[in-house]
């Protein structure tokens, strides 16, 4: 396999122009007396995976500083949003870092994402890196998403075509098993006359996160090795200003949109080491919002900035270059995140994108599956259970019983949004869960798979929800009961399992399902890989779904599963 001749064509167009942006600027500096400095915005989004309506829920507000939210996001709307922005300024790009598809609502998903691809080529997108999910159905699923065409399977269910992406998505770190690129490195534009270098790398650990069949082929090499290879070219070329796109983020510890309350993570360390001829990182995969200054090798403050996901927050760099150097000048940079609020008119092009999306699968998104009687929140509480993940673990649960099932478990990082008991016209919760609403909570199509583990096993998988650098709490069926201590060193933090009242015997075996994804060691959680015995079983939304149909007007659970201690 190849890169696409059309992103290689492309990418010799940007480099030829770029190059003689270069040969122009060779003009002396008195050819320019009044002004030295040409201004360029960078406009980017993340980790948007298809919500073309306004999302619901906390997945649809933005906390600020002061603790209170605003409602944001809706496609219609970012639309408006970044129109506005490039109004501002002379010259500007619009940019992704990554995850533009893949874990999204029916609008979307029923039509393999390609209504947001259309949405992103309406509002400008010049480029974007790869994202783990950009890579959910697999690597010719997303060359589809850059060349066009039918879908193999279903055709093309949203238009008589699919033209494709009209930006390139870039992987510098992203390469087949043999060592041959895999996607493209960087692309360059010009702005303000300059050209401007946009190098994109997605995480190292990306076959942690997608289930192995999908990327079968492919290797993904270390991000701060990939970018600065990558930078040195584009040094070589003379092309000054860069910035990189990279799917990989650090977690916070509150904070508004503009804070820095980062917990250093994986995007920290990479940006203290990315060459300092990088000004300025966009970060995601973390779904966080922050706006940090890190310094670069050299010491010099850069910005590095994530706008949390789902198209609620935009991120703002206004860069400064000098024309005779082409290169940024660091200190007048100014770096923000924009909230994509409600409050401005529909972009109409897009809403008719959007309304397009919403009638061709109302019939199927707008089944009534089941009731509830108030929210069922995905985020968890003080020990990491969240209602929702009891719900769903106790539907996998129940839908596998006939494969002698005891124990269900799922990953956190499954669970896309909340249940919200949603309001009617004049104000009353109506309760009804539709089709549409549990495919945005459960959208990977993940089929359940019954495995037996020894009972230490299982207390070995409990204990690989810390790691060094991440927790990841496993949200478990009610048959399931734990104690952990938050202080106890990182292997040694699980005691009291039971299983149905039961101590858990450590030599004894025990049936627990998951998803495909777990069972495969997703998430770091390689215990899962021991298991023996598999046994198949319906996909995690069927369950879903059949568990909702079962048990009308569902409570939030409560939340006794799991006991924290000092």
């Amino acid at each position: 396999m190849t890169l696409s001749p059309r992103v290689l064509r492309r990418a010799v167009a940007a480099t030829a122009a770029a190059l003689a942006a270069v040969t122009v600027g060779a003009t002396p500096a008195s050819a320019h007396p009044v002004d030295q400095t040409t201004d360029v915005r960078l406009i980017t989004l993340n980790d948007f995976h298809g919500n073309l309506e306004p999302p619901s829920g906390s997945s649809g507000r933005v906390k600020l500083a002061d603790g209170s939210t605003v409602d944001a996001g809706g496609a219609a709307y970012l639309a408006t949003h970044v129109k506005q922005l490039e109004a501002q300024a002379r010259n500007s790009l619009v940019l992704s870092a990554g995850d533009n598809i893949g874990a999204s609502p029916l609008t979307s998903a029923l039509f393999h994402d390609e209504p947001t691809i259309d949405f992103l080529n309406e509002i400008g997108v010049q480029a974007s890196v790869v994202g783990n999910h950009e890579l959910d159905e697999g690597y010719q699923e997303l060359r589809r998403m850059q060349t066009g065409g039918c879908h193999p399977t279903d055709g093309c269910q949203f238009e008589d075509s699919f033209q494709g992406a009209d930006f390139p998505f870039l992987g510098a770190n992203v390469t087949f098993d043999n060592g041959r690129p895999a996607l493209l490195p960087f692309t360059i534009r010009v702005a303000g006359g300059v050209p401007i270098g946009i190098i994109g790398a997605t995480l190292k650990d990306l076959p942690t996160v997608v289930t192995p069949s999908a990327i079968k082929g492919l290797h993904f090499g270390d991000e701060v090795e990939a970018i600065n290879r990558t930078s040195g070219w584009l040094d070589r070329l003379g092309i000054r200003s860069q910035v990189v796109l990279l799917h990989q983020g650090d977690n916070t510890g509150g904070g508004g949109p503009n804070d820095c309350t980062v917990t250093p993570g994986p995007a920290t360390q990479i940006a203290k080491q990315v060459s300092p001829s990088v000004d300025a990182i966009f970060t995601g995969h973390s779904h966080q919002q922050y706006n940090c200054l890190i310094n670069d090798p050299a010491g010099n403050p850069r910005p590095v900035i994530q706008g949390a996901s789902f198209g609620r927050l935009l991120s703002v760099v206004d860069l400064k270059i000098d024309r005779r150097t082409r290169d940024v000048v660091r200190s007048a940079t100014v770096a923000r995140n924009e909230i994509v609020t409600r409050d401005v008119p529909a972009d109409p092009a897009v809403q008719k994108l959007v309304d397009q999306a919403k009638a061709e699968s109302a019939p199927i998104a707008n089944k009534k599956v089941g009731t509830i009687t108030a929210d069922l929140k995905a985020a968890g509480g003080p020990s990491g259970e969240s209602p929702l993940g009891d719900v769903i673990a106790d539907a996998q649960l129940a839908a596998t019983t006939g494969n002698g099932a005891q124990v269900a478990i799922t990953n956190p990082g499954g669970i896309r949004a909340d249940l919200t008991y949603t309001s009617s016209p004049a104000g009353e919760g109506d309760g009804v869960v539709t089709y549409g609403e549990a495919f945005t909570v459960q959208p990977f199509s993940n089929i359940m798979q019954t495995i037996t583990l020894t009972g230490a096993n299982l207390k070995n998988v409990l204990e690989q929800q810390w790691t060094a650098s991440s927790t990841r709490i496993l949200q478990i069926s009610s048959t399931l009961h734990y104690t952990y201590s938050a202080s106890a060193p990182i292997g040694a933090k699980i005691s009291n399992i039971t299983i149905d009242g039961v101590p858990l015997d450590p030599a004894g075996t025990y049936r627990v399902s998951v998803n495909n994804f777990l069972a495969a060691g997703g998430d770091g959680f390689t215990e899962f890989t021991k298991g023996t015995g598999l046994t198949g079983g319906p996909v995690d939304l069927d369950a879903l779904v059949a568990y909702l149909g079962a048990h009308p007007g569902i409570a939030p659970p409560a939340a006794d599963r799991i006991t924290v201690v000092a």
